[in-house]
């Protein structure tokens, strides 16, 4: 694969790329201009009560009244990016406001000066054996994402292991690596995942643990290699800094990650319970989402609560409490502006009724194909219809009732479809910018998202390679054996 670690300056070139927030503001306008282009369509629904929603029916696409998107729906989509301004119906503005708690959270914590303390301490007992934090994060990570499909969760963690990640000598990339990739290749992986193997399945119509066995081989060597690649990413910047994709970022990043942390000397009792109190809330967290039916407003009121709890119990007092909180929640605010711009592209895609067109093209591209063949356009398909919907679960309850059984006339197994599209999901929310859960999370680590695309994109085509491979010797096995 090619070297990543080539050093950046942006003073070298006369092109500077643009923000986060120009490139989602643009993604809109685009998406809004292709509205007028492609026609208007839509499947008929029928309601499934294992999946909880509406499905599509195979067949019954017919075109639609258009709805092409003007300057105004434009204008209104990043608001509408977080909630539906007719209905008042929630989109992001759950996602935003978790995030707003995460960092006042995190600014209670860091204002006791139990974080920097406890880096610190850590950095001193791990000295020399740095590297093995990456595989060991990365394989709790790919862990929750093979198992419960981890995505937004993983934002409450840039904050907590950027600031590591950086005090271990390696850079505020490598950190992103470890978060995103981990999670991500546990989830293009996924085996229990009921976000999208479970969904795709119910959708497909066969139990969730065909291809199990071929999904656990994907899982593994996938795994394998993208551990290897950060490995070597890490490795190469602890050993000479000026080859960090994001060197000329590196004192402004030192700067905001660990102010503190060079003036803490001590590792008090005090450090300690609050640590234990931190790490109990993200166990909570887990444990809620995995097994208490949580989702973002139980999480947003955990770390609301764990924040005034820890900020009392590490005497900041009132005035101390309150402004560590509203700081904190400062810091990601341009975070949570992200997230709204984020989903306004695919109110405006769904406004514009351009979806199911799409799907109605990708069911008509794969006829007449070769098994082989055929799984391999499929999972283009799907590559290219994750990027119009990022939601994992949303493009399986779209995308499989239509496309699985397709794949009954191509001689290929229902299971290997699954597998295409969970797989092709799975790396396409690697670097989507319709994703909250990418933008999100390299702005939190300020990692510009073209250095996140340069560095990534080795490993990317890697992942694609073995997943096609797995994808064929399915197709030729005549599906993937339990």
């Amino acid at each position: 694969m090619a070297n990543p670690a080539n050093p950046i300056s942006e003073t070298a070139t006369r092109f500077r790329f643009p923000s986060a927030y120009t490139i989602l503001f643009a993604l809109i306008v685009i998406v809004a201009a292709l509205t007028w282009v492609i026609p208007a369509g839509e499947y008929a629904r029928i309601a499934s009560e294992t999946l909880g929603t509406d499905i599509p029916v195979a067949g019954s696409y017919a075109l639609t009244d258009a709805n092409p998107q003007g300057f105004f729906d434009v204008i209104l989509a990043p608001i509408a990016g977080f909630y539906d301004p007719t209905s008042y119906t929630a989109n992001a503005i759950d996602v935003a406001l978790f995030v707003l708690m995460i960092g006042g959270f995190i600014g209670v914590v860091t204002a006791t000066g139990a974080i920097d303390a406890g880096i610190k301490r850590a950095m001193t007992r791990l000295k020399g054996h740095e590297k093995w934090m990456i595989p060991i994060l990365m394989g709790l990570f790919a862990l929750g994402g093979t198992t419960e499909g981890m995505a937004e969760e993983t934002l409450a963690f840039y904050v907590l292991l950027t600031p590591v990640m950086i005090a271990a000598g390696y850079d505020a990339l490598t950190a992103v690596a470890v978060i995103l990739l981990g999670a991500g290749v546990g989830v293009l992986g996924s085996t229990v995942n009921a976000f999208s193997t479970v969904i795709a399945s119910d959708a497909a119509g066969i139990p969730f643990t065909d291809g199990l066995f071929l999904r656990f081989a994907i899982l593994a060597v996938t795994f394998a290699v993208t551990v290897a690649y950060v490995m070597r990413y890490a490795a190469r910047v602890k050993a000479d800094p000026s080859r960090s994709l994001v060197f000329d970022k590196k004192a402004a990043n030192e700067a905001h990650f660990r102010s503190a942390a060079d003036a803490t000397t001590d590792f008090t009792r005090l450090h300690k319970i609050v640590l234990i109190l931190f790490g109990t809330t993200f166990a909570v967290m887990i444990w809620g989402v995995s097994l208490g039916g949580w989702w973002m407003a139980e999480m947003s009121g955990l770390f609301l609560f764990a924040g005034i709890g820890i900020g009392l119990i590490g005497r900041l007092g009132e005035k101390g409490l309150v402004d560590a909180f509203v700081g904190g929640a400062r810091d990601l605010l341009g975070v949570a502006l992200i997230i709204g711009l984020a989903r306004g592209i695919v109110v405006v895609m769904d406004a514009g009724h351009m979806t199911d067109t799409i799907l109605y093209w990708a069911e008509g591209t794969v006829a007449d194909l070769s098994t082989v063949a055929f799984i391999n356009v499929m999972y283009w398909i799907e590559v290219v219809m994750a990027f119009f919907v990022p939601s994992t679960s949303g493009l399986a309850v779209l995308s499989m009732p239509v496309l699985a059984p397709v794949g009954d006339f191509a001689g290929v197994d229902r299971s290997l479809i699954v597998t295409a599209f969970q797989s092709a999901t799975g790396v396409v929310n690697l670097v989507t910018p319709t994703s909250a859960v990418v933008m999100g999370g390299l702005a939190i680590a300020r990692v510009p998202y073209e250095r996140w695309l340069r560095f990534v994109w080795p490993i990317l085509l890697g992942l694609t390679i073995i997943i096609m491979a797995a994808l064929s010797l399915g197709a030729v096995l005549g599906g993937t054996p339990t």
